[in-house]
């Protein structure tokens, strides 16, 4: 159990980023974040090393996060609540920020994988490029490479 206290000290901010990228809600990634370390206790002895643990935990809350989008899907309910509040101040500012970041989003929906996820992860989940590379199974070179051919063809209008 020690090793496992380590590896949450360890990896738990990388895979609370990896799912706030899936999720985009810090809520929800941080309930995810918890269920899959509460997951890996009980596969630790499935865990034959030949991965990286950070690849290991990420696989495992990527089979959280599709799992919970699934049980979400059949339980879906929309809640309306009266009182809700309008902040007004600045809402200028946050409609041009999120047509930016609409615009961003939608150029990349149409990349290609990897590229995509490796953007994603940067972009809004503030990955450095060596848990990028972690994550994804690669080297830290291969992340950055990755990314800054996207962000070129992003520049480009191109769609890599």
């Amino acid at each position: 159990m020690q090793d496992m206290d380590r590896i949450y000290r360890e990896y738990a901010h990388m895979v609370y980023k990896y799912l706030l990228v899936k999720t985009r809600d810090s809520g929800w990634a941080e309930e995810l974040t918890q269920e899959t370390f509460y997951r890996a206790v009980y596969s630790l002895e499935n865990y034959n090393g030949e991965c990286k643990v950070s690849t290991w935990l990420c696989q495992i809350a990527k089979h959280v996060w599709m799992q919970d989008l699934e049980k979400r899907k059949k339980h879906r309910t929309e809640e309306l609540t009266e009182n809700m509040e309008w902040k007004t101040a600045g809402m200028d500012e946050q409609l041009l920020y999120s047509e930016q970041k609409m615009t961003v989003m939608k150029a990349l929906h149409g990349m290609k994988e990897p590229a995509r996820e490796v953007m994603y992860l940067r972009i809004f989940g503030e990955l450095s490029f060596k848990e990028i590379g972690e994550v994804m199974g690669r080297s830290e070179t291969w992340a950055r490479v990755t990314f800054y051919r996207g962000r070129k063809g992003l520049m480009k209008g191109e769609i890599i």
